[in-house]
């Protein structure tokens, strides 16, 4: 797996906005980065156990963090040494759970 270049990231960052509900994702620290916000803690948990249902099967694994109603996603490939293919298909399955 390799890390993208900045176009590259660009034209996957377009693509995977056109998709997206509510804030849009950016690149922020050298991440993918998306901060959403749920009615409840209940619901923003169920969404992160979700989430790392479908983290686990990809064997990728989010860098996220969590305050009552809130769940702050980063993504990137740590092999890679960036952004790759990958984080842009698990932002996307992501986005699908909402």
């Amino acid at each position: 797996m390799e890390a993208l270049n900045l176009a590259a990231i660009q034209r996957y960052l377009g693509k995977l906005n056109e998709d997206s509900k509510a804030d849009p994702w950016v690149i922020k620290d050298d991440k993918l980065h998306k901060e959403f916000v749920f009615d409840n803690f209940i619901e923003a948990f169920g969404f992160m156990t979700r989430v790392a249902i479908i983290a686990e099967e990809m064997n990728h694994h989010p860098e996220w963090f969590n305050v009552y109603k809130k769940v702050l996603i980063d993504l990137s490939t740590h092999e890679a040494g960036g952004i790759s293919e990958l984080d842009f298909q698990l932002a996307s399955k992501i986005e699908q759970l909402l």
